[in-house]
């Protein structure tokens, strides 16, 4: 008999059960993560990205922290703009680092290092970065306040965070017209390039746990972060919410 396969809503909405579940499920994914982001984004997901890391205000030697880096996107425009400074990109999921490793060689990029750790509890001491940055990573983190205190213990004072992630369309009808087609082009997909329908389903599944861009900002208020805000693209489907540490 085979093993019985996870419920996914019982693992993603347990504070104990989801990060095993996570990093179970991005191992699996981790080849085809670049295709599947660009795929379900049509193609939008660099610029998202790119647009982002415009909003850092750098001068070129600042240190900065890019968590749950994945294959480094994120990391390698960000060392692009800090060509006298440091991208330190890390996730807790070693094939994604794997890969990001080896785009680090191929392109010979010497000031970005790669780090295997978990957003709970940043490898990192108190004060350390400029800037912390992360691509669908608030979403991912078991406990989204205690992500954020550790996120604003790594934060220099008056440094910033920069998160990038699906959000809550403020219209009902668009929310409820695009969740499902993330569930149907989420499960086909699964099954075509995983045999599991849950491999991207996760995404939507995901996302009706998270607070969506106008809660991530209130929550960032209440963790002590000064003026949090959001940016939002196609009518609030994706957002950049960003905050920063007080002096």
């Amino acid at each position: 008999m085979s093993p019985k396969k996870p419920n996914l809503r019982e693992h993603i909405s347990s504070k104990e059960k989801k990060q095993p579940y996570i990093n179970s499920l991005f191992q699996t994914i981790a080849p085809r993560y670049d295709f599947i982001t660009r795929f379900l984004s049509y193609g939008m997901d660099k610029s998202w990205k790119r647009t982002m890391a415009g909003l850092l205000r750098l001068s070129g030697n600042e240190k900065l922290l890019d968590i749950a880096c994945g294959t480094g996107d994120i990391t390698f425009t960000l060392a692009e703009r800090v060509p006298n400074g440091w991208v330190a990109g890390l996730d807790i999921t070693q094939g994604m680092l794997e890969i990001a490793e080896e785009r680090r060689r191929s392109r010979g990029v010497e000031n970005v290092a790669f780090v295997r750790g978990d957003i709970m509890q940043l490898p990192f001491p108190d004060a350390n970065f400029d800037y912390v940055t992360g691509g669908y990573a608030l979403r991912n983190v078991p406990d989204l306040r205690g992500g954020l205190r550790e996120i604003r213990r790594v934060l220099k004072p008056g440094g910033s965070v920069y998160s990038l992630d699906f959000g809550h369309p403020p219209s009902r009808a668009y929310r409820w017209l695009y969740l499902k087609y993330l569930v149907f082009v989420g499960s086909i997909t699964g099954i075509a390039l995983h045999r599991d329908a849950d491999a991207y389903r996760y995404i939507p599944e995901s996302l009706k746990l998270y607070p969506g861009q106008r809660g991530v900002r209130q929550i960032m208020a209440e963790e002590g972060f000064r003026e949090p805000g959001f940016r939002e693209f196609m009518k609030g489907i994706m957002a950049i919410n960003y905050g920063t540490r007080d002096s």
